[in-house]
């Protein structure tokens, strides 16, 4: 499974990329921002994403829009990966339409088995 890591941060797509690939047996490829995350999935068609929601310029949800408005990126899952995981706000991040929410920072350790989980739908 090929997964795409959309954030801003180098140090969590570092740790994702690590987590994902060594821990899961994933194959990963990241982007710094939205604009970049979109057309990385246009060219690259991966399985899934897991895209940040708090990022400068184009956050998390307007990144979302772009996927879904874009005819090669609309049919792949999204997970967002959040630091702000109230419940009022992982239910109003569900409702754009994404497979599952995660919570930063993450247990590498488990990262891909909860990526796993919210692409089968046991996880919010």
């Amino acid at each position: 499974m090929k997964v795409l890591v959309i954030d801003d941060e180098d140090d969590i797509r570092r740790i994702a990329r690590l987590s994902l690939v060594k821990v899961g047996g994933l194959d990963v490829i990241d982007a710094p921002d939205g604009p970049a995350g979109v057309a990385r999935a246009s060219a690259e068609s991966p399985d899934v994403i897991l895209l940040d929601v708090m990022m400068p310029g184009q956050d998390g949800p307007a990144t979302l829009a772009a996927l879904k408005s874009n005819a090669a990126t609309a049919h792949i899952p999204v997970v967002f990966l959040t630091a702000k995981a109230m419940p009022e706000e992982i239910q109003r991040l569900l409702r754009l339409g994404v497979r599952g929410v995660l919570s930063k920072p993450f247990d590498p350790m488990r990262l891909p088995d909860e990526l796993r989980s919210a692409l089968a739908g046991d996880a919010p």
